[in-house]
């Protein structure tokens, strides 16, 4: 499910997914799953810029991500998060 876009950068977050705690982001033809503890990017690839805007994005959003987090694992709907402005 969508939970933001930003700058192209579509960010994600799917019901089925294990941990660690992750969404994902995509960009054009790449697609990158960013660890949300430690802003991490764990798989994937993205272009160098939209990957340090992703990361700022995850540090700032952090607590939001971990609840939707929450809510995914719990099969809940999830709560959109404001874009990188």
């Amino acid at each position: 499910m969508e939970i933001s876009l930003f700058h192209g950068i579509r960010i994600t977050m799917n019901f089925n997914d294990r941990v660690p705690p992750h969404f994902h982001a995509q960009y054009a033809e790449y697609n990158v799953q960013i660890d949300i503890i430690r802003a991490v990017a764990i798989r994937g690839f993205f272009p160098a810029r939209q990957l340090k805007l992703v990361l700022a994005w995850c540090e700032l959003h952090r607590d939001e991500l971990m609840q939707n987090w929450e809510l995914a694992q719990a099969g809940k709907p999830l709560n959109r998060s404001n874009p990188l402005v």
